[in-house]
């Protein structure tokens, strides 16, 4: 799995002109499943999420999670973060999740997130989405469960 963790003052998502999620202080995570992920990358990666330290402290550095901010969470699917660029002019998505096993890790991810004591809202998986973001710092992070990023 591969995420975009976006540090923000607010965000929203929209599906065909309405809003479906919104959130204040906290996290867009733009979530890409790959074809072989499974349910623990999953969990993993939730939890690494979550307890990622990018929130300022007293002294403004980034050492406070998510989870002890108190932070909103907003996760969006994303197949793209798996396109591969290296080749012609168009990507290949090869490496992307067929749909119905993006679907079934895309919302294990967001059941894992909601484990938690914040708030947590989703876009709609597999439509065309708008995202409006005000990313805060900017703070912009890529996580993946191979190891990678």
């Amino acid at each position: 799995m591969r995420a975009v963790i976006q540090r923000v003052r607010s965000a929203s998502v929209t599906v065909d002109e309405e809003e479906i999620g919104a959130i204040g202080g906290g996290l867009v995570v733009l979530l890409g499943v790959g074809d072989g992920d499974g349910e623990e990358d999953a969990r993993q990666l939730a939890d690494r999420v979550v307890n990622l330290r990018i929130f300022p402290d007293d002294e403004d550095r980034m050492n406070i999670s998510g989870l002890d901010a108190g932070a909103d969470l907003l996760v969006v699917s994303q197949f793209t973060l798996y396109g591969d660029c290296s080749a012609g002019r168009r990507p290949s998505f090869i490496r992307a999740g067929p749909p119905d096993r993006a679907r079934a890790l895309y919302e294990a991810f967001v059941g894992h997130l909601r484990r938690h004591p914040l708030r947590v809202e989703t876009g709609t998986f597999g439509a065309m989405m708008t995202v409006s973001l005000d990313n805060w710092g900017p703070v912009t992070l890529l996580m993946d469960t191979e190891g990678t990023l």
